[in-house]
Parts: C-alpha cells; structure tokens; sequence
C-alpha cells in the first residue's frame, strides 16, 4: 500500500527530475514522527511491562532503537513499547528508498507491467514459502500466536516487505494506464474485495506466513485498482464520515493498541459504570482521541517542522 500512495504521489515528478530527496524525506518526516513520538510518551506505562518481560540488555537496546524507528531490525525488539510501531520502522526504510528505487526503469506497456508485479508477488513469497517448508523455529502448526525468532523476522522486519513495497510501485503504474472511469475498474475492486473476504473467512485453513503479506498482494491490487476508480465502490468509502475517519487513519494505528490497553486495564469504564456499552465505546474513543491528535498535533507540527526545515 505504501508503495502505491508514495508513487501515486511522487512519481511523476521523480521521472522529471522535480522531486528533491531531501525534501521528500522532511515532508515524510514530518507526517510520521511526531504523533509516532507522541504514541511513545502516552505508552510511557508500558516500558514498566517491557522490564519484566525482558533481559537489561534487550530493555535497553529498546529504549534506544524505538524512538530512532530502528527496533524492527531485530526480531525480538521490532514490537517493544508499542506493538504496530513495528511497521513505521519499515515505512521509514521505504522512505528512505524511495527517491531512488521509484527512477528505477519499469515497463511502459501493460503486459510486461503486469509480469514485473507477478514475478514481484513470487518474490514476496519465497521467504514465506520456505519459512513454511523448513519450520526453523520448529512449530508445526503455525498461526498468529506462532513465535520464534525467524517468524518475528518474516512478519515484523524490512527486508521481506521488499517486494511487495515495489509491487505497490508498479501498481501505481499500471493504475495510470487505466481510465478512472473504466468498467474494468469496478469488475476489479469486487473480485478484489470478494477475494480479501474469501481468504480471510477461511484464514485459519490457509498458510499463515504466506497470508501475512505475499499471498494477497495480487487482491489488494484489484480492490484498489476498483477503490481509484469512478464507480459505486469509490463513492461509498468516499462517503464523508469514512473520509473524515481515513484522514486520521495515521493517528487511529499508531495509537490503538495502548490506548486500548491502558483504557481495559484501568478499568474506568468500570469505575464509570459504561462497561456495558463496550466495546463500541473504546472504538469511539479511540477514534475521536485519533480525530483529535490528528488536529491538535500531527498536522501543526506538520506545519512547523516544514517551515523550520526548509527545503
């Protein structure tokens, strides 16, 4: 997904020679790190669960690798302090990338587009694929709850979502050859849509490594190809109160987890006899708490950082 945005965005100028490194890495800096920083001082709490959990020497390289968005380079520190953190630390590995691999030369013509994304899925695939085949932290039947060193590597470090990154590249190429008005578009969001609901529904008789990331690269395709697109499927997410909510989708991920802990572990919604109307409260708070970082603090210091860092 990230791929697809970054080039959806990016591409045209970087083909021309318009798109500065320096300051694409300060705008993207700038979107990422401070509600990312933020997340970490309201999670303060869970440093004292981390020092129970783990050695001095893995707490302390904790410390120091989480707010530099490096913890994910090694498999057991990649979910320290805040668990989904473990993905900025990839988004910043692809920011970093980014402003050479997208002048990378890809095909201009339909079919040989659409070859690189097939053998780009494969690739994403083989590590999954032989992570399945020769169980090198010798669990058999392996799920969600599976860990282990080289499972914790495979789902949580960079170097595996490699390719699917590039895929989303390629993807944003193939979707500019594409009319937006294009009946094909529609056909593609449902069967995309359809195929991510089939594979899910039945997920636990599917291989897990390979459903975590390669296996459905090829129906996130399809479903965004048909999201891009004028059709129904658009403007039904396009709806106003979906958007509103995706605006703040940043704040909602880097912050749910925690929040979500601190607010069952305090037990206030039973301390404020709310408890009933759980869990449809704790989603409204978190939502409106991510609606409110959003605006109070991730788009002004969006603002000061761009204007202080000047391009």
């Amino acid at each position: 997904m990230s791929g697809y945005i970054l080039a959806y965005n990016y591409s045209d100028r970087a083909q021309k020679g318009q798109l500065k490194t320096r300051s694409f890495w300060v705008a993207r800096f700038s979107r990422l790190y401070p509600v990312y920083f933020l997340a970490l001082i309201l999670s303060l709490g869970m440093l004292m669960d981390e020092w129970h959990a783990r050695s001095h020497a893995q707490f302390a390289w904790g410390v120091v690798l989480t707010p530099l968005l490096l913890q994910g380079w090694h498999p057991w520190l990649s979910t320290f302090w805040n668990t989904p953190a473990w993905t900025m630390c990839t988004e910043a590995f692809f920011y970093l990338i980014f402003p050479f691999v997208v002048l990378w030369k890809r095909p201009s013509r339909t079919l040989p587009l659409v070859g690189l994304m097939l053998g780009l899925w494969l690739l994403g695939m083989v590590l999954p694929s032989l992570y399945v085949w020769l169980h090198p932290d010798g669990a058999v039947h392996i799920n969600r709850y599976t860990d282990g060193f080289w499972i914790r590597a495979l789902k949580f470090t960079p170097p595996p979502h490699i390719p699917s990154f590039l895929f989303g590249i390629a993807l944003a190429d193939l979707d500019a050859m594409i009319p937006r008005a294009a009946r094909k578009r529609l056909l593609f969001g449902l069967l995309g849509m359809c195929g991510l609901y089939a594979i899910l529904y039945f997920g636990d008789k599917m291989p897990f490594p390979l459903m975590h990331d390669g296996l459905l690269m090829p129906l996130f395709a399809l479903a965004i190809l048909g999201l891009a697109g004028h059709n129904f499927i658009a403007r039904f997410f396009g709806f106003y109160p979906f958007a509103v909510v995706g605006n703040a989708s940043y704040c909602l991920y880097i912050l749910h987890f925690n929040l979500w802990t601190l607010i069952h572990n305090s037990h206030i919604l039973n301390h404020l006899h709310l408890a009933k109307y759980d869990p449809w409260l704790s989603y409204f708070l978190l939502i409106a708490t991510a609606m409110l970082v959003m605006y109070t603090v991730e788009r002004p210091c969006q603002r000061y950082i761009r204007r202080i860092i000047k391009p």
